[in-house]
């Protein structure tokens, strides 16, 4: 019965997030980190984030891109925390010889604690992870043991859409419209910094990044 009801609510949230604007790059120097983020990393390397102007797209919109090399690098949002609420943005993977990933963060006390879910356009798959003290592990999904995320196709050099939605210990993820799976996990708890992560070498485009706070 838990088990449902928890569902149940996860799914209202995802039907009725109110979506403010999306929060975007327009108004930022070309070259230059955005205004109103920490840029930093878990582990070492030296990560690059800037905002860019995408030159495949119609208007050649700005965008925020990654294009340094770290372990895991990270982009948080400034201003108030969040313990509940639903995230999403939209990625396009460019290039990565070791990884080709795009990651949405939520819960970050630092640089080293937080949950993270993320695509990989070399694994062609979606995985949710929790981050303590710099160290990264999977989680299983709702009903699955020893799962691995879900394998789904995340073709490079095209955009695509991840959401996540955390209600206290229970996250549900979207990918491109499509709910794809749900974690339990209480590790990470109450408020906490939302933002963007990648891997590694991964050259990465983010756009439309909206966020949605409460149950």
């Amino acid at each position: 019965m838990k088990f449902t009801i928890v569902s149940v609510c996860l799914l209202c949230v995802g039907a009725n997030a109110a979506f403010a604007d999306p929060i975007s790059f327009a108004q930022d120097d070309i070259g230059h980190p955005p205004k109103g983020w920490t840029t930093t990393k878990t582990g070492r390397g030296t990560p690059k984030w800037t905002v860019e102007r995408d030159d495949k797209e119609p208007g050649s919109a700005l965008v925020l891109q990654q294009s340094g090399t770290a372990t895991y690098p990270l982009a948080l949002k400034d201003g108030p925390g969040l313990a509940d609420g639903t995230i999403e943005v939209q990625f396009k993977a460019i290039s990565g010889k070791e990884d080709r990933a795009a990651g949405l963060v939520w819960r970050a006390k630092d640089a080293d604690n937080y949950y993270v879910v993320r695509a990989n356009a070399l694994e062609d798959n979606v995985v949710l992870y929790k981050t303590v003290n710099g160290v990264r592990s999977s989680l299983n999904s709702v009903g699955k043991k020893d799962g691995y995320g879900v394998n789904v196709p995340v073709p490079p050099a095209t955009w695509h859409t991840l959401k996540v939605t955390f209600v206290g210990s229970r996250f549900k993820v979207s990918y491109n419209n499509k709910d794809l799976f749900e974690v339990d996990d209480k590790t990470v708890a109450g408020e906490g910094k939302v933002g963007l992560w990648t891997k590694a070498d991964s050259v990465t485009m983010f756009k439309n990044f909206n966020v949605s706070a409460g149950k």
